[in-house]
């Protein structure tokens, strides 16, 4: 079963293969997750340009959607060829894009085909399965409805349940149902409860490495999402106080382990500003912190960025060699090492 402590959440336009790299500089036990991928993208499209990733971002889950079994199912094979240390189904996404599509939380509509799905999918891989759903939908969830979803697609094989802890309001924006549904993280509590056999990550409004903990006493995991994207540094501490590894690496050796992956893209053809993006919040509260957010949005560079770190440099040598501070000693190439999968 995967170690499923603490994972940072997929999201669109943002948990991209260079996002997941800056992470694993970060932590090297995190759980990353990719972008919401349609099973038609992974069938018909460039899967490399898709798919591809580099072993350092493992431990890795595919999060894949779509309604029909057989597609997904073979998409869940291609995922798994390609090294993914886990196959997602997403039973939460309410925009009206996956509407239209008939995936993402729409199919909580019709239990009998999410079930029907995930049987095929546990069918044609042999890495773990999971779900990322919500509580119900459109306000009139129940936690005895809850829990007979559960039950139904446990008998369909899938042993990991990640609960958005709100309901699925389909006539509102994305970004309002991160914010007017209640949370109810209690309730993926009552189901590890009822459900002890089962792993339930709980999900929403997470935000921060202490409120993580404190779920983690309840379920067996919590995910955090934009949180981690405003600034990867909410997870400085994860490995220590979650897995139990000696890495707590400071915000210039990431920048510095950084810079060389920029480097190493840009000779690959990637556009510099698809990594410096990701960057933007690196120093975020810092000193100089608006200004490396500055010369990168306005340079997208690996010119500006080498700026950027000159300067930061400066700040760090006045203050005494901030990156001393970990008990790794000094800056590495990179920090992230490969990993095994599940």
């Amino acid at each position: 079963m995967p170690d499923l402590r603490l994972a940072v959440a997929p999201m669109v336009d943002r948990t991209d293969r260079h996002f997941r790299y800056l992470v694993r500089q970060v932590s090297r036990g995190v759980r990353l997750y990719t972008e919401m991928t349609v099973d038609q993208a992974v069938l018909k499209g460039n899967r490399e340009r898709l798919l591809g990733f580099r072993p350092e971002e493992r431990p890795l889950a595919l999060q894949l959607a779509g309604h029909d079994p057989e597609s997904l199912a073979e998409a869940a094979r291609i995922g798994e060829a390609f090294g993914y240390d886990e196959v997602n189904l997403n039973l939460g996404c309410p925009s009206e894009r996956a509407q239209e599509g008939g995936y993402g939380a729409c199919l909580l509509r019709d239990p009998g085909r999410v079930a029907e799905i995930l049987r095929a999918m546990v069918q044609a891989v042999r890495v773990p399965v999971s779900v990322k759903m919500r509580l119900g939908l459109d306000g009139g969830e129940s936690y005895p409805a809850l829990a007979r979803l559960v039950e139904r697609f446990a008998q369909s094989g899938v042993e990991v349940f990640i609960v958005h802890a709100r309901s699925a309001l389909l006539a509102l924006s994305t970004r309002a149902n991160r914010e007017i549904p209640p949370l109810r993280h209690e309730w993926v509590y009552r189901l590890k409860e009822d459900f002890p056999h089962l792993t339930f990550v709980t999900n929403g409004g997470i935000r921060s490495l202490e409120e993580a903990l404190a779920h983690l006493k309840r379920v067996d995991g919590a995910m955090l999402g934009r949180a981690v994207y405003e600034d990867p540094f909410v997870l400085e501490e994860a490995d220590q106080k979650v897995f139990g590894l000696p890495h707590r690496p400071s915000r210039l050796q990431v920048a510095r382990a950084m810079r060389a992956y920029l480097e190493e893209e840009v000779a690959l053809g990637t556009p510099p500003w698809a990594v410096l993006r990701h960057m933007l919040s690196l120093f975020r509260g810092r000193p100089k912190g608006r200004l490396w957010r500055r010369l990168l949005s306005e340079g997208r560079s690996l010119k500006a960025l080498d700026e950027a770190l000159r300067l930061v440099e400066e700040e760090v040598g006045e203050k005494g060699q901030e990156e001393e501070k970990g008990p790794e000693g000094k800056a590495e190439r990179a920090l992230a090492l490969p990993r095994e999968g599940v």
